[in-house]
């Protein structure tokens, strides 16, 4: 997962032409952010291959994708929603341009130096980051690989962890967050899913993490889809794992993170047999209000002054009402979200993949739904759990809309702690990778805990 949440002005899509010759290289320069200097390099590798350093934030081999049309440089970091757009000068050693990341564009030049190095990869590549908490066999339960149909076009692939014994055990399905996520949420080479899986089994419960449709072993088209389709996949894997006769069907509950934190309470909605709903960064406010305040929660951090931090978040809460108004049509929504970037400095790539994203039907549904009716409607034990430095699904914001729409709510803010539930400095996404640590012991023992005592 990352569950990113970054959307419009910072969700940037793949560029798709190869790089140039001219760009294999090295391309440093320092980018001004809050009075400090941050080194900002991009490197190009004869195979085509890009990648993007943040050296002082201890970011480094992030994939990216490079394009040189007409003169114009354009780098792009989906993982992190930056772009970079900058004029080769005559000698080809120098791109004058701007950053453009999470709603804010800052100039940035960046000098030619020596042929790109050997990625330092921070994501899941052969050279694996120190991961301690990933589990390790023997494991004292049984797993169990499981495939189930969950509509046309779809069949879902998944693990079954059970204890040992005969059962009917108590269970837990998992729901990822946004994005396509593997089984067990694998980000930056942390699989959280699987983490949470093994504390489980261990303490008597069964556990069912399953692959997104079209990720993993999973199969099925992500043309056209929205959460509510995620929703209906999720329903599927309750109903299949309620029919299994080692499974007590009156004691699964739903553990769902982020997106999967909007998801659970609709499966909930459609089924009343659900136990119990773990909400892990869970957003309780309209996917638009929760995109405004990721804005303004991530550009503070970064240490922008504030003045430029408010007329962003401005922007941007233009952008997400925009978006929702226009929910249902997807050419309305890209040109309305256009036509309020015209009015900012936002680089036209961004613009360009920003008035794309607007018009998906995903965003679309996501900014425009509000997930008070689903959370007020469960009536059944729900524990809320929040990371005090979480930048991208903020907690106050969620903590407090959740405590008016479920009163009995177990609402818990760890103050340490980002969005994956990790001890953080700042909660920017730049530090997911450099955290040895996936989930933050408190989180693990809270979760576990709760389910325990509501699974006897």
């Amino acid at each position: 997962m990352i569950t990113n949440l970054i959307l419009a002005t910072a969700v940037v899509a793949a560029i798709q032409a190869a790089p140039a010759p001219e760009l294999v290289g090295r391309w440093e320069g320092p980018l001004t952010v809050g009075g400090q200097s941050i080194r900002i390099v991009f490197r190009v590798e004869a195979d085509g291959k890009a990648f993007a350093d943040s050296p002082d934030q201890g970011a480094n081999g992030i994939p990216a994708q490079a394009s040189l049309t007409d003169g114009v440089v354009r780098f792009a970091v989906p993982a992190f929603g930056g772009a970079f757009e900058g004029r080769l000068s005559n000698d080809g050693r120098t791109l004058t341009g701007a950053l453009s990341q999470g709603g804010m564009t800052l100039p940035l030049v960046l000098t030619k130096g020596e042929a790109a190095a050997a990625p330092a990869p921070v994501a899941d590549t052969a050279a694996a980051p120190n991961r301690p908490q990933n589990p390790q066999p023997p494991y004292p339960y049984r797993e169990e690989q499981v495939a189930y149909d969950a509509g046309p076009g779809v069949r879902l692939a998944g693990t079954l962890t059970l204890p040992q014994g005969e059962g009917p055990f108590p269970a837990a399905l998992l729901i990822t967050g946004s994005g396509q996520q593997d089984r067990d949420e694998t980000v930056f080479g942390h699989k959280p899913f699987w983490v949470l899986a093994d504390a489980l089994t261990r303490r008597g419960i069964a556990v069912l993490r399953v692959d997104d449709r079209g990720a993993g072993q999973s199969t099925g088209s992500l043309d056209g889809v929205t959460t509510a389709d995620f929703a209906t996949d999720a329903e599927a894997s309750f109903a299949w794992l309620a029919a299994r006769g080692d499974i007590d069907a009156d004691r699964i509950g739903l553990i769902g993170h982020s997106e999967g934190g909007t998801i659970a309470p609709m499966v909930a909605q459609a089924d009343p047999r659900v136990a119990w709903i773990v909400m892990m960064a869970g957003p309780a406010v309209s996917g638009g209000d929760v995109l405004t305040e990721q804005l303004r929660r991530t550009q503070q951090a970064s240490g922008l002054p504030p003045e430029i931090v408010e007329a962003n978040t401005a922007v941007q809460a233009r952008i997400m009402q925009a978006v929702a108004q226009h929910a249902d049509d997807g050419e309305a929504a890209a040109r309305a979200a256009r036509e309020i970037m015209a009015e900012t400095t936002v680089p036209a790539a961004a613009a360009d993949q920003a008035s794309a994203q607007a018009a998906l039907p995903w965003t679309r549904w996501f900014v425009a739904h509000d997930p008070a009716e689903s959370l007020s409607a469960f009536q059944a034990p729900m524990l809320a759990l929040y990371g005090g430095k979480d930048v991208q699904v903020p907690a106050e914001q969620s903590a407090e809309a959740l405590r008016g729409l479920a009163p009995d709510a177990d609402i818990v803010v760890l103050p340490d702690l980002n969005h994956l539930m990790q001890t953080a400095d700042t909660g920017l996404p730049a530090e997911y990778p450099q955290i040895d640590e996936t989930i933050a012991p408190v989180a693990l023992k809270t979760i576990v805990d709760w389910v325990a005592a509501r699974s006897r």
